[in-house]
């Protein structure tokens, strides 16, 4: 089998409204405000008639992240197995450049050709369903009497900044659909991150946990007040997703010595070499890791061995991700051992999706990856709805 093509097309698919059950639009972080988000979708075609899929965001524009997968990417893949994914992987390579994000989309859809080819799920491919470490919730069910196979995987509920009263009222929408842990941005005023979580924590009487991301947006003598205050009102963090900006990992040390707040790196894991820099330097609590800057879902494993080797939990992050990534993602979670901690989602806030049967979430649960492959049917007809042309 050989790869023939590889091609992209941009969508723009419209969250759902804050007023709306679960809805989370307009999303707002320290960096800006949405109330859609476009997304990159990759298609590799074979010369069996098997066809894989991909998805990523957009870089700088939907024209350059096209061009660069299309144009980059693909010709250095052409002509080649898709079964040899670490080759591929390994050989796609452009000096001074991070090829990774966009090699990772392609890499998604060999793992996708691969599983169709073989009539197998990619979690399978990936070692089979293994079992979650302390502290997951994910669970095994029987599957004709005999096997078994993954059940729901738990995922966090994602909200923007919002006032302390409006965060009170998603707070409860949560905990009533059976979410577990909610995850707020943070990062324009430390002072009413500290009243949104006490606000959200005070709704509920405790019963969610609560992840808190600033998106680099504090200072360390912020960062340091912000733990000091929940402390002093016994509300301990899930975690503080990097809390202040990346490549500081001795002031995230010493963060992480001041506080009894977990410290959780994301942007600085997007560097493969500085997940053992971080772990060396003593300035991770968990890590929370992604497969388009890693790569792929080869790159997530390679990143989950070297986090799980040094006995730190670790997550996935979630980047607006639509029913293709959300299922590259479970079967990640599901087939590569050490995910310990529910995986960022924003999957109940969209208004539409680019799959034939999108994902019911159910008690704050998505469901297990099924079917060969990805498991997934791309609806053509919904690509051309929210199509950028």
């Amino acid at each position: 089998m050989e790869i023939t093509d590889v091609s992209a097309v941009t969508v723009d698919v419209p969250l759902a409204e804050l007023d709306d059950h679960l809805g989370i639009g307009p999303y707002v972080t320290n960096h800006g405000e949405l109330e859609s988000m476009e997304r990159v979708l990759v298609r590799v075609d074979t010369d069996e008639g098997i066809s894989g899929w991909g998805e990523m965001r957009v870089f700088l524009s939907p024209a350059a992240t096209e061009s660069i997968i299309e144009d980059g990417v693909g010709p250095m893949v052409r002509g080649q197995s898709p079964f040899e994914i670490e080759r591929l992987r390994r050989q796609v390579f452009v000096e001074y450049t991070n090829v990774d994000m966009f090699f990772a989309a392609v890499e998604t859809a060999c793992w996708d050709i691969v599983g169709k080819a073989l009539d197998r799920p990619v979690y399978e491919l990936l070692g089979g369903w293994t079992a979650p470490t302390q502290g997951s919730q994910q669970h095994r069910q029987s599957v004709d009497g005999d096997s078994t196979a993954p059940g729901p995987v738990p995922i966090a509920f994602c909200l923007g900044i919002l006032s302390p009263e409006e965060s009170r009222v998603k707070a409860r929408e949560a905990l009533e659909a059976g979410f577990s842990v909610l995850k707020t941005k943070a990062g324009r005023d430390w002072r009413e991150d500290v009243e949104r979580i006490r606000a959200m924590h005070d709704e509920v009487d405790g019963q969610l946990e609560f992840r808190l991301d600033p998106n680099q947006g504090w200072t360390l003598d912020q960062a340091v007040r912000v733990g000091a205050m929940l402390e002093d009102e016994n509300i301990y963090l899930q975690y503080m997703e990097q809390p202040i900006r990346v490549d500081s990992h001795t002031s995230l040390a010493r963060l992480r010595q001041r506080l009894r707040q977990p410290i959780a790196p994301n942007e600085d894991t997007y560097i493969s070499h500085n997940i053992q820099s971080l772990v060396e330097a003593g300035a991770m609590d968990v890590g929370v890791i992604d497969l388009t800057p890693a790569g792929g879902i080869s790159g997530i494993r390679q990143q989950a061995a070297v986090l799980e080797d040094a006995g730190v939990p670790f997550t996935h992050h979630c980047a607006f991700d639509l029913g293709i990534r959300t299922a590259a993602i479970l079967h990640a979670f599901t087939g590569i051992p050490g995910f310990s901690l529910p995986p960022d989602s924003t999957y109940y806030g969209w208004e539409a999706d680019v799959i034939e049967q999108p994902f019911d979430v159910t008690d704050g649960c998505l469901p297990a990856p099924d079917g060969p492959g990805l498991g997934i049917t791309v609806d053509t007809d919904a690509v051309e709805t929210y199509r950028i042309s």
